[in-house]
Protein backbone atom coordinates (compact mmCIF):
# COMPACT_ATOMS: atom_id res chain seq x y z
CA UNK A 1 0.00 0.00 0.00
CA UNK A 2 2.60 2.61 1.23
CA UNK A 3 6.24 2.27 0.80
CA UNK A 4 8.46 5.26 1.65
CA UNK A 5 12.30 5.20 0.50
CA UNK A 6 14.64 7.80 2.25
CA UNK A 7 12.35 10.37 2.64
CA UNK A 8 13.34 13.99 3.76
CA UNK A 9 11.27 16.93 4.26
CA UNK A 10 13.38 20.35 4.50
CA UNK A 11 12.23 23.68 4.93
CA UNK A 12 13.87 27.13 4.26
CA UNK A 13 13.31 30.60 5.72
CA UNK A 14 16.06 32.96 4.51
CA UNK A 15 19.58 30.95 5.68
CA UNK A 16 18.04 28.69 7.82
CA UNK A 17 17.21 25.41 6.99
CA UNK A 18 14.92 23.01 9.34
CA UNK A 19 15.07 18.98 8.87
CA UNK A 20 11.12 18.15 9.63
CA UNK A 21 11.76 14.36 8.34
CA UNK A 22 15.08 13.16 7.91
CA UNK A 23 15.50 9.54 5.39
CA UNK A 24 12.29 8.15 6.45
CA UNK A 25 12.10 4.26 5.21
CA UNK A 26 8.90 3.07 5.91
CA UNK A 27 6.12 0.24 5.01
CA UNK A 28 2.79 0.06 5.51
CA UNK A 29 0.37 -3.16 4.22
CA UNK A 30 -3.08 -2.85 3.04
CA UNK A 31 -5.23 -3.22 5.73
CA UNK A 32 -2.86 -2.10 8.70
CA UNK A 33 -3.79 0.07 11.18
CA UNK A 34 -0.80 2.08 12.41
CA UNK A 35 -0.76 4.65 15.37
CA UNK A 36 2.41 7.74 14.26
CA UNK A 37 3.62 9.13 17.82
CA UNK A 38 5.85 11.37 19.51
CA UNK A 39 6.62 14.25 20.95
CA UNK A 40 5.16 18.38 19.12
CA UNK A 41 7.52 18.96 16.45
CA UNK A 42 8.76 15.55 16.05
CA UNK A 43 7.54 15.29 12.06
CA UNK A 44 4.05 13.36 12.92
CA UNK A 45 2.47 15.94 11.00
CA UNK A 46 4.32 16.22 8.06
CA UNK A 47 4.85 13.18 7.54
CA UNK A 48 0.70 12.71 7.52
CA UNK A 49 0.88 15.72 5.19
CA UNK A 50 3.13 13.64 2.83
CA UNK A 51 1.05 10.46 2.69
CA UNK A 52 -1.91 12.27 2.08
CA UNK A 53 -0.27 13.78 -1.01
CA UNK A 54 -0.98 17.01 0.46
CA UNK A 55 2.96 18.67 0.59
CA UNK A 56 5.98 17.07 -1.66
CA UNK A 57 9.03 15.47 -0.20
CA UNK A 58 12.35 17.52 -0.80
CA UNK A 59 14.07 14.08 -1.42
CA UNK A 60 13.29 10.35 -1.52
CA UNK A 61 10.55 7.99 -2.76
CA UNK A 62 7.02 7.07 -1.90
CA UNK A 63 5.34 4.43 -3.56
CA UNK A 64 1.51 4.62 -3.18
CA UNK A 65 -0.31 1.27 -3.99
CA UNK A 66 2.82 0.74 -6.27
CA UNK A 67 3.15 3.46 -7.91
CA UNK A 68 5.62 6.53 -7.83
CA UNK A 69 3.99 9.67 -7.21
CA UNK A 70 6.98 11.43 -6.11
CA UNK A 71 7.61 14.51 -8.34
CA UNK A 72 3.98 14.39 -9.51
CA UNK A 73 2.34 18.64 -10.34
CA UNK A 74 -0.37 19.61 -8.04
CA UNK A 75 -2.80 18.95 -10.75
CA UNK A 76 -1.86 15.12 -10.64
CA UNK A 77 -1.82 14.78 -7.17
CA UNK A 78 -5.23 16.19 -6.53
CA UNK A 79 -6.19 13.57 -9.04
CA UNK A 80 -4.52 10.68 -7.43
CA UNK A 81 -5.95 11.61 -3.99
CA UNK A 82 -9.43 11.48 -5.40
CA UNK A 83 -11.17 8.82 -4.25
CA UNK A 84 -8.15 7.08 -3.07
CA UNK A 85 -7.28 8.61 0.27
CA UNK A 86 -9.56 10.30 2.93
CA UNK A 87 -8.76 12.78 5.55
CA UNK A 88 -9.77 13.49 8.90
CA UNK A 89 -8.55 16.30 10.98
CA UNK A 90 -8.89 17.44 14.28
CA UNK A 91 -10.74 20.68 13.58
CA UNK A 92 -13.57 18.93 11.61
CA UNK A 93 -13.62 21.40 8.73
CA UNK A 94 -17.17 21.35 7.99
CA UNK A 95 -18.58 23.67 6.28
CA UNK A 96 -21.44 25.14 8.71
CA UNK A 97 -23.33 27.10 5.87
CA UNK A 98 -23.98 23.31 4.62
CA UNK A 99 -25.95 20.87 5.93
CA UNK A 100 -24.66 17.62 7.61
CA UNK A 101 -25.42 15.85 3.92
CA UNK A 102 -24.20 18.59 1.79
CA UNK A 103 -21.08 18.55 3.61
CA UNK A 104 -20.21 15.01 2.89
CA UNK A 105 -21.64 15.05 -0.78
CA UNK A 106 -19.46 18.08 -1.02
CA UNK A 107 -16.24 15.11 -1.06
CA UNK A 108 -18.24 13.00 -3.84
CA UNK A 109 -18.96 16.28 -6.10
CA UNK A 110 -15.30 16.31 -7.72
CA UNK A 111 -15.21 12.34 -8.98
CA UNK A 112 -17.63 12.50 -11.84
CA UNK A 113 -20.63 10.64 -9.99
CA UNK A 114 -23.71 11.21 -11.27
CA UNK A 115 -25.62 13.34 -8.56
CA UNK A 116 -28.28 10.40 -7.92
CA UNK A 117 -25.74 8.09 -6.81
CA UNK A 118 -23.56 10.99 -4.63
CA UNK A 119 -27.21 11.30 -2.86
CA UNK A 120 -27.88 7.05 -2.59
CA UNK A 121 -24.24 6.93 -1.52
CA UNK A 122 -24.52 10.21 1.13
CA UNK A 123 -27.28 8.33 2.68
CA UNK A 124 -25.63 5.17 2.84
CA UNK A 125 -22.66 6.55 4.30
CA UNK A 126 -24.46 8.78 7.37
CA UNK A 127 -26.91 5.60 8.12
CA UNK A 128 -23.87 3.40 8.55
CA UNK A 129 -22.21 6.43 11.04
CA UNK A 130 -25.89 6.99 12.71
CA UNK A 131 -26.57 9.96 11.61
CA UNK A 132 -29.61 9.93 9.19
CA UNK A 133 -31.54 11.64 11.68
CA UNK A 134 -29.07 14.81 11.31
CA UNK A 135 -28.89 14.89 7.65
CA UNK A 136 -30.47 18.20 7.16
CA UNK A 137 -29.03 19.91 10.22
CA UNK A 138 -26.13 21.87 10.31
CA UNK A 139 -22.62 21.06 11.81
CA UNK A 140 -23.62 23.88 14.70
CA UNK A 141 -26.49 22.18 15.71
CA UNK A 142 -24.33 18.89 16.70
CA UNK A 143 -22.11 17.66 19.17
CA UNK A 144 -18.08 17.58 18.81
CA UNK A 145 -18.74 13.90 18.69
CA UNK A 146 -21.38 13.96 15.86
CA UNK A 147 -19.54 16.56 13.96
CA UNK A 148 -16.37 14.38 14.09
CA UNK A 149 -18.71 11.21 12.91
CA UNK A 150 -19.66 13.67 9.84
CA UNK A 151 -15.98 14.46 9.53
CA UNK A 152 -14.88 10.82 9.09
CA UNK A 153 -18.23 10.17 7.13
CA UNK A 154 -17.31 12.60 4.32
CA UNK A 155 -13.66 11.22 4.48
CA UNK A 156 -15.19 7.52 3.77
CA UNK A 157 -17.88 8.85 1.02
CA UNK A 158 -15.75 7.83 -1.47
CA UNK A 159 -14.85 4.58 -0.03
CA UNK A 160 -10.92 5.50 0.00
CA UNK A 161 -8.43 2.66 0.62
CA UNK A 162 -6.07 4.68 2.56
CA UNK A 163 -7.39 6.66 5.33
CA UNK A 164 -5.20 9.49 7.17
CA UNK A 165 -6.36 10.72 10.95
CA UNK A 166 -4.74 13.40 11.94
CA UNK A 167 -5.46 13.65 16.12
CA UNK A 168 -9.27 12.98 15.38
CA UNK A 169 -10.23 12.95 19.32
CA UNK A 170 -8.19 15.89 20.09
CA UNK A 171 -11.15 18.06 20.13
CA UNK A 172 -13.59 15.65 21.69
CA UNK A 173 -14.47 14.52 25.47
CA UNK A 174 -13.27 11.29 26.61
CA UNK A 175 -16.29 9.77 25.88
CA UNK A 176 -16.94 11.09 22.46
CA UNK A 177 -13.17 10.25 21.88
CA UNK A 178 -13.78 6.67 22.27
CA UNK A 179 -16.76 6.42 20.30
CA UNK A 180 -14.61 7.63 17.69
CA UNK A 181 -12.00 5.66 18.20
CA UNK A 182 -14.57 2.57 18.27
CA UNK A 183 -15.79 3.61 14.55
CA UNK A 184 -12.16 3.78 13.05
CA UNK A 185 -11.07 0.17 14.51
CA UNK A 186 -14.43 -1.10 12.82
CA UNK A 187 -13.59 0.83 9.73
CA UNK A 188 -10.14 -0.92 9.83
CA UNK A 189 -12.02 -4.26 10.34
CA UNK A 190 -14.25 -3.59 6.97
CA UNK A 191 -10.62 -3.48 5.16
CA UNK A 192 -9.71 0.24 5.43
CA UNK A 193 -6.09 1.35 5.90
CA UNK A 194 -5.44 3.48 8.94
CA UNK A 195 -3.40 5.72 9.57
CA UNK A 196 -3.44 7.92 12.78
CA UNK A 197 -1.23 10.53 14.33
CA UNK A 198 -1.95 10.54 17.88
CA UNK A 199 -0.82 12.05 21.06
CA UNK A 200 -2.67 9.65 23.40
CA UNK A 201 -0.71 6.39 24.20
CA UNK A 202 -4.33 5.18 25.02
CA UNK A 203 -5.29 5.61 21.83
CA UNK A 204 -1.82 4.57 20.07
CA UNK A 205 -2.44 0.98 22.32
CA UNK A 206 -5.39 0.29 19.99
CA UNK A 207 -3.73 -0.04 16.94
CA UNK A 208 -2.40 -2.74 15.53
CA UNK A 209 1.22 -1.16 15.15
CA UNK A 210 3.11 1.40 16.38
CA UNK A 211 5.36 4.05 15.11
CA UNK A 212 7.62 6.37 17.34
CA UNK A 213 9.21 9.67 15.53
CA UNK A 214 11.83 11.59 17.14
CA UNK A 215 13.35 14.63 15.64
CA UNK A 216 11.85 13.38 12.17
CA UNK A 217 13.44 9.90 12.39
CA UNK A 218 11.75 6.59 13.43
CA UNK A 219 12.89 5.75 16.73
CA UNK A 220 10.55 2.50 17.51
CA UNK A 221 8.46 0.66 14.99
CA UNK A 222 6.77 -2.19 16.31
CA UNK A 223 3.55 -4.24 16.46
CA UNK A 224 0.81 -4.56 18.98
CA UNK A 225 2.00 -8.56 19.74
CA UNK A 226 5.73 -6.96 20.61
CA UNK A 227 4.77 -3.68 22.51
CA UNK A 228 3.14 -5.86 25.51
Amino acid sequence: MIELQQLSKRHRSGEVETTALDRVDLRIEAGEYVAITGPSGCGKSTLLGLLGLLDAPSSGRYLLQGEDVTGRSPRELAAIRRGRIGFVFQSFNLVDELTVADNVQLALSYGGMAEREQRQRVAEVLERLGLSHRARHHPSQLSGGQQQRVAIARAIAARPALLLADEPTGNLDSAHGLEVMKLLRELNDEGATLVMVTHSAEHAALASRSVRLLDGRILVDAHAEAVA
